[in-house]
């Protein structure tokens, strides 16, 4: 078991004076959950999950709270990238209205980004703040989603537009839930993956692709290894800059400008989150090119990289004209005064957020839907 610290200053909500906290990884850590919330002073909890595992990992996590004397209720939220939404927020809200929860309970999110993502916001929003924990299951959560504190939930206009910084009091990401992650769901998170190699550490990059086939055949130590590097990058980053004010946290929307558009106009369903992180890594990466910022070896890298984990390089026909993707992109969170912003690679291991791009230059990323040979 490896732990990890995310160090933030104090000052945090629901009674929390130091907000420092403890990702833990590791087969079994989902186990510790009543132990750490026990621990933390909580007595009471509730569990939000997605149907998906309800009755496999949140019943684990609801049996280790009530066995480490923590009152534990369940709530489940229908699996996928819909419920992260205004309706699934209400709903939850609702129902801890019903079950009287109070400021001193618990909500501890099990499943993937997207409950993480609606945990988090409901918690942060609900009796003016609840503490909350994430035991992710997916890869793309254990890796991601769950550590520093961002949450939020989808409008029709564009992803992730609603939303708050919340910090967990913990994350507990349990190796051994990957094993029931269907291959698409797995595969899926080894974008985000990738990204930290390609974002701030060209030696993970470098081992990621002597490693390649063993993380598709979901080799347990290359797994875990993967897991642990990704995590601990995302700690360091959230350590430095928590609420993205000095650029560097930006570093982790690598691909996102792109993905989140054609998430947004395939109605959150087509495609999984990390095949379109990927998609879009491989249009920031040609932008890039477009621009002198790279060779096109580092492209290539990049592309051989994502085919060899099995992951798109392309984007589908039909996710939307380049219109519709522009205005779509000049809604993301990054844009500043209308003006798109993207997180563009400079080398393998090194990223800047550039401004002004001209815009004849995105259109013809957009309209370029083929991509290199892998081989």
């Amino acid at each position: 078991m490896t732990r990890i610290r995310v160090h933030l200053a104090g000052g945090g909500g629901a009674g929390v004076a130091d907000r420092s906290y403890d990702i833990l990884c590791g087969p079994g850590a989902a186990d510790g959950i009543g132990a750490a919330v026990a621990e933390a002073g909580g007595r009471r909890s509730v569990v939000v999950a997605d149907a998906a595992v309800a009755t496999s990992h949140a019943a684990r996590v609801t049996a280790s709270l009530s066995a480490a004397g923590v009152e534990a209720s369940l709530l489940v939220v229908p699996a996928g990238e819909r419920s992260k939404s205004v309706a699934a927020a209400e709903r939850l809200w609702n129902e801890l209205a019903e079950l009287a929860v109070d400021r001193h309970t618990h909500l501890v999110g099990v499943g993937g980004g997207v409950v993480g993502d609606l945990a988090g916001f409901v918690a942060a929003t609900f009796a003016r703040g609840l503490a909350v924990w994430h035991v992710p299951t997916t890869l793309v959560a254990q890796v991601d989603s769950a550590i520093g504190g961002k949450t939020g939930i989808n409008l029709a206009a564009a992803k992730n537009l609603v939303g708050c910084f919340w910090q967990p009091r913990g994350v507990l990401a349990d190796t051994t839930t990957l094993e029931t992650l269907p291959d698409r769901e797995f595969t899926s998170g080894l974008a985000e993956v990738v990204k930290y190699g390609m974002i701030l550490d060209a030696g993970f990059f470098n081992w990621l692709e002597a490693q390649a086939s063993r993380l598709v055949a979901r080799e347990t130590s290359a797994v875990t290894q993967a897991v642990e590097r990704s995590a601990a990058i995302k700690a360091e980053v959230v350590s430095q800059d928590e609420f993205e004010t000095s650029g560097l946290r930006a570093a982790l929307n690598y691909g996102h400008t792109f993905a989140h558009a054609y998430e947004t106009l395939s109605g959150y369903g087509q495609l999984l989150h990390g095949e379109a992180v990927a998609i879009g890594m491989c249009q920031a990466a040609r932008l890039a090119r477009l621009q002198g910022m790279i060779s096109e070896e580092i492209v290539d890298r990049q592309t051989r990289l994502l085919s060899q984990l099995r992951l798109p390089t392309a984007a589908p026909a039909g996710l939307g004209s380049v219109a519709e993707l522009l205005t779509v992109m000049a809604r993301d969170k990054k844009s500043l005064g209308g003006r798109l912003r993207f997180v563009l690679p400079t080398s393998i291991g090194s990223v800047v957020l550039a401004e002004g791009v001209p815009e004849p230059l995105v259109r013809s990323v957009l309209t370029d839907h083929s991509t290199r040979p892998a081989g």
